[in-house]
């Protein structure tokens, strides 16, 4: 499923331009309004509405352009950055003075590692080495990359707390992929399974070695960078559970019980011990302007895993989808080239599956369900998967980090949920054919089919929704009306 969430983040990003590109200014317009980009959405009042991404101008479809563009830098940041660190840190870091022309002639390689490189040398977001190690250990990172940092969570609870329901679900299913703005709050979102997971992702990782978690030469710098967010955001986010030391060397764990000293192990391994996520890492060829995947801890793929894609660039990871060369490509490639460290984005990818599968590599025996419709399944057995997964450009490094995090909510969930059955089946059953084989719900359906009709036939009897209506991408998307309630009612606040 996260090489799924990969492709289908990789095809809305793609389709979303294609599509939004080839419109008149007034369509352009109207397609605007009806993404509610003219005003928010009130119907959500402690949870802020979800902001559309509209596409910047692409450049011209060629693969020269990739080389000569590079993502906006952060760099001015560093004139706000430099007031709160040290005299030796500012003195390190110098006048701040950049030329552009030493700057294009002096990136750093592809498998490069920063830590002995030149001083001169630059990432390619615009710091030089020397500012690189100048700033040090966890930096100011929300006031460079101008995301901001999240508010705490005080009432949180792990044993209680339960993920958002998120129900992506839209219609017409094929014409928008519904990219919206991060909500920054909710990057890394903790939930009851908590522990569970964490044991689970190590004991995969124990079992699967470099086919669910692998770094190659080059990305010292960007797993650095990530895990060093990662840990800032969760310990602003949850301070009840997490903390890090005043000298930042040591990262408490109170869920756990723990006490991880951070350089004593890679960073990707420190985010394996404390951070139920996959993440997926991929960096700019200065050599050929290609992004590709470089390091990455991948714990819930369905048919593939880290080991076969480790070293790919984005069109060869995204081979398995239909005319992705011919139509979707460039698009992607140049949306990757300029992406900017400020604008993270957020959407969800579904399924329905048996049980709760949370790593299928190539020829796992859960595979098999996916062959035939298993009468002797029961309802209680369905659980619908939604791998949320959020896209951000780290903004040192300038790597572009996926994240993604496998939900599993069961299908009776949706008895009471306004509707969600009827939105479900219309997509199910009318959904672009190959869009809904690639998505492989046929295994669920016989179970699926008649738990949505008579959840649908309750809701209309109830009185929950009006008996005429059509199904449409709803207004709350990706949840439903009350969800609110219903999730906080779950978690006993």
């Amino acid at each position: 499923m996260a090489m799924h969430a990969i492709i289908w983040l990789a095809s809305a990003i793609a389709l979303s331009l294609i599509t939004f590109l080839t419109l008149s200014r007034s369509q352009k317009n109207v397609v605007l309004r009806r993404l509610g980009l003219t005003g928010r959405n009130a119907s959500r009042p402690s949870t802020p509405s979800l902001e559309k991404q509209t596409p910047s101008k692409p450049l011209a479809s060629s693969t020269s352009d990739l080389l000569a563009t590079l993502p906006p830098t952060p760099r001015d940041q560093l004139r706000t950055v430099i007031h709160k660190l040290s005299a030796t840190q500012q003195e390190a870091i110098g006048d701040l003075s950049f030329d552009a022309d030493v700057f294009a002639r002096s990136l750093l390689g592809l498998e490069e590692d920063y830590r002995t490189a030149d001083d001169s040398k630059y990432s390619y977001m615009g710091f030089s080495v020397r500012e690189l190690k100048a700033l040090g250990d966890f930096p100011d990172y929300s006031t460079i990359s101008e995301v901001p940092m999240p508010n705490p969570y005080p009432e949180f609870n792990i044993d209680r707390a339960l993920p958002r329901p998120y129900r992506p679900f839209r219609w017409a299913y094929h014409q928008t992929m519904s990219l919206t703005k991060l909500e920054t709050d909710w990057w890394i979102e903790l939930e009851s399974t908590y522990k569970e997971r964490i044991a689970q992702r190590k004991e995969l990782y124990r079992k699967y070695g470099e086919s669910v978690l692998q770094w190659l030469p080059g990305s010292e710098l960007v797993c650095k960078e990530l895990m060093e967010m990662v840990l800032q955001f969760i310990c602003a986010r949850y301070p009840q559970y997490f903390s890090l030391s005043p000298d930042n060397s040591r990262f408490e764990n109170r869920i756990l019980g723990t006490v991880s000293v951070i350089k004593e192990k890679h960073p990707l391994l420190i985010l394996l011990d404390n951070v139920p996520e996959d993440f997926g890492i991929v960096l700019r060829d200065p050599e050929s302007g290609y992004y590709i995947f470089r390091a990455g801890i991948i714990c819930s793929a369905l048919g593939w895993n880290v080991r076969t894609k480790i070293g790919m660039k984005l069109h060869e990871i995204h081979q398995p989808i239909p005319d992705y060369k011919e139509k979707m490509q460039f698009s992607m490639d140049r949306y990757f080239s300029k992406m900017p460290a400020n604008k993270p984005i957020q959407r969800g990818s579904w399924g329905f599956e048996v049980d709760q599968p949370l790593y299928m590599p190539p020829g796992d025996p859960h595979e098999a369900y996916r062959d035939v419709q298993d009468a002797t399944l029961t309802r209680s057995r369905i659980h619908l998967r939604v791998d949320w997964q959020t896209l951000r450009r780290l903004p040192l490094s300038g790597g572009v980090v996926f994240n993604f995090k496998a939900l599993f909510t069961p299908l009776e969930e949706f008895r009471d949920e306004p509707y969600i059955p009827s939105l479900v089946l219309k997509v199910l059953r009318e959904g672009k054919k190959s869009i809904m084989k690639y998505k492989g719900t046929w295994h669920t359906e016989h179970i699926v089919f008649p738990a949505l009709e008579e959840y649908e036939k309750e809701q209309v009897k109830n009185g929950i929704i009006e008996k005429d209506w059509e199904p449409k991408t709803l207004e709350e998307s990706p949840w439903f009306p009350g969800w609110q309630e219903k999730w906080h009612r779950q978690q006993g606040f």
